[in-house]
């Protein structure tokens, strides 16, 4: 799988800020790669802003579809009303690893509910049109063994496929690399081996074996 992600370093937040009814709404958005690092930034956000009426949450920590590493929470909102409209849109978004928070400063109008959803809602799509993205490729592990002879061409072939090597391991009897291989691409070798005029030897590390 492919998807986006935002560019943004441990500890880095994003923000964009929009009015309602003269009620404040600031939206912080981070790199949540874990749920600690949706922790850090709503830590951030309530140390930021200590007298704020509320800082409702939203985070998907892990790829696009995620079931599991997902929350919300309305923060003494009516529920339903901040929280959920969210996290509805970072999942509408098809970002993965993202977390959101919205700091809320009361300006004296009820919004009703509905106001309240879509106010929440707007603020994180606002802070999704100017947020910085990278793409993530899932990836499988296969380790290559090689004669020292053969390295530069298998080098050489998989910086042409942009295929990273993630690791080297050299012994008496020849190296091997660790080749990372986009999982939505069937894993096949044999244009390399037909460069080598080899049969490679093969272990899959964190993969199916080929």
């Amino acid at each position: 799988m492919r998807y986006q992600v935002p560019d943004l370093a441990a500890s880095q937040w994003h923000t964009a800020e929009i009015e309602v009814e003269k009620s404040q709404f600031l939206a912080w958005l981070c790199h949540a790669p874990d749920v600690a690092a949706f922790s850090a930034l709503l830590e951030a956000a309530r140390a930021a802003h200590p007298n704020a009426s509320h800082h409702c949450t939203a985070y998907i920590a892990g790829p696009p579809g995620e079931q599991t590493l997902i929350g919300f929470s309305d923060d003494g909102e009516p529920g339903g009303t901040a929280g959920r409209p969210m996290y509805q849109v970072l999942q509408g978004s098809q970002m993965g690893e993202i977390g959101g928070v919205v700091t809320r400063y009361f300006g004296g109008t009820k919004l009703g509910t509905g106001g309240l959803a879509r106010a929440y809602a707007q603020a994180i799509s606002h802070a999704l049109e100017t947020l910085p993205t990278r793409e993530v490729i899932e990836r499988d592990a296969y380790t290559l063994r090689l004669t020292f002879a053969s390295e530069a061409i298998a080098r050489a072939w998989c910086d042409e496929k942009a295929i990273p090597i993630e690791h080297v391991n050299y012994d008496g009897e020849g190296v091997q690399l660790t080749i990372g291989w986009p999982r939505d691409q069937t894993f096949d070798l044999s244009p390399l081996e037909n460069r080598l005029k080899c049969t490679l030897d093969v272990t899959p590390v964190n993969a199916p074996a080929p």
